[in-house]
């Protein structure tokens, strides 16, 4: 079935007391839950909804998607495990079930995962895939250092955070240059720091070189308008800096500099004030 796991427009052939049962581009037709029917919608208008198979392997569709379509990544939640795999939470009625054979590692109820929603062939259903690395590119030509992207953290090591960029490539945030609260599941804007010989990239929260600095020094102007004073300077310890601003002293002391040239701030013995 073409429409499966897809966000599909289709045509509403007709209405029954269940709901109404639109037409699958090869022939057949699949229903549409009569809870999901917008109001005033009539036959032969179509609809956008997407398309799986219910607990009964029947196909349906739904107007309200998941977290992640055929061939994409999401991370989700285990909310079952059995001998035979853990069934996740997608955002829909029936969860998504990894075979464990398909799993990167055990899973445990209350855990988040990177999941890749593929189709079983043999079975021609939806499945969950936790061997992520079965589906990364290595090639990272495309990027440059200093490039920002959008990341989706996934796993939390010993190192820092695993996140994915573009659904394809995996990179790392190290924990030491982490000064904000991220969790597993968070999209963050970051930018490439560095692109390693095995194929990895490595990130840093923000944006990089004299743009970072502003934003760092637009944040401290934002904390001293609310505040009035800040009782940092360039000798305060690196624990109150990021205690307070949730930054580096490197990063607190460049910011601080910039606004000091600008004559917006005074700094004395005591912290830091707006001129």
């Amino acid at each position: 079935m073409k429409e499966l796991g897809k966000i599909n427009s289709l045509l509403i052939n007709r209405f029954t007391a269940n709901g109404a049962y639109l037409a699958l581009q090869e022939g057949g037709e699949v229903l549409l839950p009569k809870s999901y029917l917008p109001e005033e919608i009539k036959e032969g208008q179509e609809i956008e909804v997407f398309v799986y198979t219910d607990s009964e392997d029947r196909p349906v569709a739904v107007t309200t998607p998941p977290v992640a379509l055929l061939d994409e990544f999401a991370v989700m939640e285990a909310k079952e495990i059995t001998r035979f795999g853990a069934f996740m939470d997608w955002g829909l009625p029936k969860d998504l079930f990894v075979p464990k054979s398909e799993m990167h590692k055990e899973m445990q109820v209350g855990e988040k995962y990177l999941v890749r929603v593929c189709v079983d062939f043999k079975t021609d259903r939806l499945i969950g895939v936790s061997k992520y690395q079965d589906f990364l590119i290595e090639d990272t030509r495309g990027f440059e250092e200093g490039q920002e992207v959008e990341a989706l953290i996934f796993e939390e090591t010993d190192l820092g955070y695993k996140a994915l960029i573009e659904n394809s490539f995996e990179a790392l945030l190290y924990k030491n240059e982490v000064f904000e609260t991220i969790q597993v599941g968070d999209k963050v804007k970051a930018s490439i720091k560095k692109k390693r010989d095995d194929g990895k990239l490595d990130l840093i929260l923000g944006s990089l070189g004299r743009q970072k600095y502003e934003e760092g020094a637009e944040k401290i102007l934002t904390v001293l308008k609310a505040k009035k004073f800040l009782p940092l300077h360039d000798k305060s310890s690196p624990e109150s800096i990021k205690e307070l601003l949730g930054m580096s002293k490197k990063h607190f002391k460049q910011s601080i500099g910039q606004l000091y040239k600008a004559k917006t701030i005074r700094i004395t013995n005591k912290g830091i004030e707006l001129v």
